[in-house]
């Protein structure tokens, strides 16, 4: 008998789901841990639900007393503003400037005016922002689900051990089969096209919705990042595929 037959068998991880509604999307948590009944699991959860809502506060295009909606109406300054929204600000013109105009929270209206809509980017950012809650727990592993965007990540102690999660990557051809399963021990994935909200992504270049079928699925370490890389991608693919090659290579793209 080898070393390795004598090895025990890693210990099977339970598996506890928690989900909400927020930024008018279901939200989930799953986390894998040996144990994921312990107090510290459920208040980071809800942790990082509350700081979703409390984006959700801050940037939602729904509701009138956002601050994102009290600066467009001129209500507020930036610097009335909570701080994020600055910080947001200065993402959003660097992620514009990454992808050569690709991705633009910039919109320009029928009266010639331009609207500021960083949605593309704040779903992203705000799930990272919530993940910090789940990595000081310590030996979980969890996969945090946005509206099919996802990140996974572990909590202390579990980075040498951390399971595996099997992304699937929907077919946007039909979307009841899955085209593409990604392994993932920790990273993101994020897809931008139109299979589920119609024609709704603008190429910024041109202020005209992408119109054709199909979708963009970006991999890669930072959730916000993948999303701006995959919005991008779907606007055009080989263009962004040589700025990724450049400013992004630990990001991965398939386009279906």
């Amino acid at each position: 008998m080898t070393a390795h037959e004598l090895a025990p068998s890693p210990p099977a991880l339970a598996r506890r789901a928690f989900v909400e509604q927020i930024m008018g999307l279901p939200v989930s948590v799953h986390v894998r841990a040996a144990d994921t009944r312990p107090p510290e699991v459920e208040t980071a959860v809800a942790n990082a639900f509350a700081h979703l809502r409390r984006a959700d506060r801050v940037f939602s295009t729904w509701r009138a007393d956002s601050d994102l909606m009290r600066l467009r109406r001129g209500e507020l300054g930036v610097g009335q503003t909570h701080p994020w929204l600055a910080d947001v600000i200065e993402l959003c013109i660097e992620a514009e400037e990454l992808t050569g105009g690709r991705f633009s929270a910039w919109y320009e209206k029928r009266d010639s005016r331009r609207l500021f809509d960083p949605t593309g980017l704040v779903k992203g950012w705000a799930v990272v922002g919530a993940a910090a809650y789940l990595d000081e727990v310590p030996g979980i592993s969890y996969c945090l689900n946005a509206g099919g965007d996802l990140l996974v990540g572990v909590g202390r102690g579990m980075a040498d051990r951390a399971p595996t999660w099997r992304v699937g990557v929907e077919d946007p051809r039909g979307r009841s089969r899955i085209a593409a399963v990604l392994p993932l021990t920790s990273g993101a994935v994020a897809t931008s096209g139109t299979s589920a909200r119609g024609h709704h992504i603008l190429d910024p270049r041109t202020a005209k919705p992408v119109e054709r079928p199909g979708s963009a699925t970006v991999q890669g370490p930072d959730l916000m990042w993948a999303d701006i890389w995959a919005t991008a991608a779907f606007v055009d693919l080989e263009g962004t595929r040589a700025r990724m090659a450049e400013a992004a290579p630990d990001y991965l793209v398939l386009a279906l």
